[in-house]
């Protein structure tokens, strides 16, 4: 069973310096978690270098970004791109004259995806093919970024490749009604992990979101035996999620989303991590906390557990800046709406038995319930109407607080390694906020 190792204490040492070197095994798109890792890294005068995932042309092809493209991404980004393409997962690859898995999937409908099936074989042969390339990609942007770390320095290699879900029209009608339905609308999520379909997902998800910090660190072996042997030192870290300690009923307690599909492609991650560790290599994956993002915005009812943090930022010695954000989020609630009555509500959910029932950490990732939804989804869309406007919430503005925590405590965790799978739960990421802006 996993055991849950949570950061208690905000870390103090950095190990890197100007003229270390930033690697970020991830493409940069929009605002994440990563922004706050790259903003540590700027300020302690690292140099910044990035991959691209690369584009599909208009035969699904992958391809290099072109030079608009990459001018782009690499002032998105602030730093280098290395243009070599490293699109995660096996989705769209297959031998030559075989069709790939989205394409083997095209036919499938809402009336028949339960009944659907694939060949297995046919599958494989797709995985191996996009397992290849992938790894053929590394080792080329490998070779280019060894190019870019002097003798001396230190390097941190932050992984932030996730996901995996195939372009399938049938799907978001699928997902809306697992992550969003309730009463005649909702639907199993077991249903989808015991189909093809579910099955195939998983499968993509190891590949995207897990066996991509293993690639990164075989690929990697070479520049971590020359910057080791030059006296420098070399770190990973990668982006978990396995539930958070929030405050329910004025103590911290683990609980989670239900149902997180990824979660399975999570603990292999964990495991990579822990398998690196016992080799040696400092790999860190962090269990961050639930978030709302444009990619998690399917998943209703996974920002609920953002509003005990305004309650956390006042048990961990708060001022006159938790206050203000109090305010802000009062500010965001419709007239007359108190914020208390929304805490006393999300009080009441955690309390709720049903809700209780989810919080089984040996359990996870446990499948959704006709009465989970009934409660996690109508509690989220009571809250939601609550606000003044449904596109500026509460949990938006706590989101970016958590993103802003994150940043550091991962960057100078990673300076002094204390174990291959941490948590950062509401306690620390309260303390870290307070601290910056105390």
């Amino acid at each position: 069973m996993t055991e849950l190792t949570s950061l208690r204490q905000i870390p103090q040492d950095n190990l890197f310096r100007k003229g270390d070197v930033f690697v970020l095994f991830g493409e940069l798109f929009g605002r994440g978690y990563v922004n706050g890792l790259i903003d540590e890294a700027r300020k302690a005068g690292m140099t910044i270098v990035g991959i691209t995932v690369g584009r599909r042309d208009e035969n699904n092809a992958l391809r290099a970004l072109n030079d608009e493209e990459l001018a782009e991404a690499q002032a998105k980004l602030g730093g280098r791109i290395i243009n070599v393409p490293l699109m995660a997962g096996f989705d769209l690859d297959a031998p030559e004259g075989e069709q790939n898995p989205t394409e083997m999937l095209s036919g499938l409908t809402l009336k028949s995806w339960q009944e659907d099936k694939l060949d297995w074989e046919k599958v494989e042969r797709c995985r191996e093919a996009g397992v290849r390339r992938f790894t053929e990609s590394t080792k080329r942007a490998m070779a280019e970024i060894d190019a870019l770390i002097p003798d001396g320095s230190n390097v941190f290699f932050a992984h932030t490749m996730a996901g995996g879900i195939p372009k399938i029209k049938a799907f978001l009608a699928i997902a809306n009604r697992i992550y969003k339905g309730r009463g005649e609308r909702f639907m199993s999520s077991r249903a989808l992990l015991d189909s093809d379909l579910g099955k195939l997902i998983l499968m993509n998800f190891d590949e995207v979101t897990a066996n991509t910090l293993q690639h990164l660190i075989d690929g990697s072996a070479a520049i971590r035996e020359r910057v080791t042997s030059r006296g420098g030192q070399v770190r990973y870290s990668a982006y978990g999620y396995h539930g958070t300690e929030i405050l329910i009923g004025g103590k911290y307690q683990w609980q989670t989303y239900t149902n997180y599909t990824q979660g399975y492609a999570k603990m292999r991650l964990e495991n990579v991590a822990r398998a690196a560790w016992e080799k040696g290599v400092s790999a860190t994956v962090f269990n961050c906390p639930e978030i709302r993002t444009n990619s998690s915005d399917i998943f209703v009812g996974v920002e609920l557990s953002l509003f005990p943090l305004l309650t956390a930022l006042k048990k961990e010695g708060g001022g006159a800046w938790v206050d203000q954000q109090w305010d802000i989020c009062q500010e965001l609630l419709a007239d007359g709406v108190q914020l208390q009555s929304i805490l006393d509500m999300i009080e009441s959910y955690n309390a709720d038995p049903t809700s209780a029932s989810f919080r089984n950490f040996a359990g996870w990732p446990m499948d959704n319930t006709p009465e989970l939804a009934e409660v996690m989804i109508g509690t989220s869309e009571d809250i939601t109407k609550l606000h003044k406007d449904r596109k500026a919430l509460i949990t938006d503005h706590l989101s970016s607080l958590v993103l802003e925590s994150t940043g550091p405590l991962m960057f100078h965790s990673v300076s002094t390694p204390i174990a291959p799978v941490l948590w950062l739960n509401h306690d620390i990421i309260a303390r870290q906020l307070n601290a910056l802006h105390g």
